[in-house]
């Protein structure tokens, strides 16, 4: 108890006397502030690109593509497939009909509104189940498109990333025009990137005769998905990949969100280590210009524990000070930060918001925590072992 006394008192000077030494604790912030910001304004990315495509997944909703598919861009599926799909087990029906959507996927060049060129961007062809298949998808504005007319819907993200788009415009696709006569909300997540239309009229229009790239089912109940994928593996007249669409989205978003990690986890590294030595630099700096204040407290019966343990506390708190101040910013900056940028595994524009996580918040205080600990040992040391004499003949 007593060298906890110490300890506390020690630490309560040190930090009372900050105020002396303002600029080299200042300078210790802000590098641990910059590297936390850093790291949460990278990795939120990975963090909201996860989130975006993730979210429209479902466990209780099967999607359904040609063998060895690396995306729906690159399957494809005849209507007598489709049928197959439709009447297999473990499908949910309402009443007798399947809540199923065939669907056609192709990409298309619209412009982006900040002027930086085309985009690739998902235009789907659909049936009417789905919205059945999909959750949390709703009309938001206007109203839904017609079957057999070249009328489409966009989702709302699409609709503010890009140009020409608004309710009630026109746009060309080749020698197509299209009327858009709504918009719809799907809950943030990868459909909200889309633009949807009749699968017939899309199939006409790209010359794809009766074929489709992607079928989603409902299933029954979310263990349904071992009997549908057992019937269609042993059924000769169709070779199929099935998985659950949280599957198939999570693949989708692992090759993006790794790659962001790979950035931002050396990255942050390099700034800790910079970061480090100006904590360093900082706490040499304090234990320097406090020889007398150390060895009078020695010469009063603190030992070298409280000495030690203190200085580190005092290393700490400046970087956690300074992780605080670099997650706010990251949190109030960047967070809900819409951008787009391209979906490798699709080749498609995928339009996402950044998100400052709590769990990436606390990781950066982790980061902060390190950097704190370890800028203030050496220096800790060093005060932990001056002699009370050698500290006196100093001042």
């Amino acid at each position: 108890m007593r060298a906890i006394r110490q300890i506390l008192a020690v630490t309560w000077l040190n930090l009372r006397n900050l105020p002396r030494r303002l600029g080299t604790s200042v300078v210790a912030v802000v590098g641990v502030a910059a590297v936390v910001l850093v790291f949460a304004a990278v990795l939120s990315m990975a963090k909201g690109f996860e989130k975006t495509m993730v979210a429209a997944g479902s466990d209780d909703t099967a999607i359904i593509m040609r063998k060895g598919s690396t995306s729906e861009l690159n399957s494809g599926l005849s209507n007598d497939q489709v049928l197959i799909i439709a009447n297999a087990p473990g499908v949910f029906k309402d009443g007798n009909v399947p809540v199923m959507s065939a669907e056609l996927y192709v990409v298309v060049d619209v412009k982006k509104k900040s002027n930086d060129g085309d985009a690739n961007v998902p235009f789907r062809g659909i049936q009417p189940g789905a919205f059945a298949v999909r959750k949390d998808v709703t009309i938001a504005d206007g109203r839904m498109f017609e079957e057999g007319k070249n009328e489409i819907i966009v989702g709302l993200a699409a609709q503010r990333e890009f140009a020409g788009l608004a309710t009630g415009s026109t746009i060309h696709f080749g020698q197509t025009e299209w009327s858009v006569v709504g918009s719809f909300d799907a809950g943030g997540s990868v459909s909200e990137s889309e633009l949807w239309t009749d699968v017939r009229v899309l199939q006409n229009s790209y010359r794809r005769g009766n074929s489709f790239q992607s079928v989603r089912v409902k299933l029954q109940s979310k263990e349904s998905i071992t009997e549908l994928e057992a019937a269609l593996e042993t059924d000769p007249r169709i070779d199929p990949d099935v998985m659950t669409e949280k599957e198939y989205y999570s693949s989708q978003a692992a090759p993006l969100s790794q790659f962001i990690k790979v950035i931002g986890y050396p990255l942050t590294v390099l700034m800790a280590i910079g970061a480090i030595f100006g904590a360093l630099n900082s706490m040499y700096s304090s234990v320097s210009v406090r020889g007398k204040e150390i060895a009078t407290l020695r010469a009063l019966g603190f030992g070298p524990i409280a000495i030690l343990f203190s200085t580190i506390i005092e290393s700490t708190l400046l970087a956690l000070t300074g992780g605080l101040i670099g997650g706010g910013l990251a949190f109030l900056v960047f967070n809900g930060f819409q951008v787009s940028t391209l979906n490798s595994a699709s080749f498609s524009q995928v339009v996402f918001d950044f998100a400052v996580t709590g769990d990436l918040l606390v990781d950066g205080l982790s980061v902060a925590l390190i950097i704190g600990v370890v800028g203030g040992l050496f220096p800790a040391v060093r005060a932990a072992r001056l002699p009370v004499a050698q500290a006196l003949r100093e001042l």
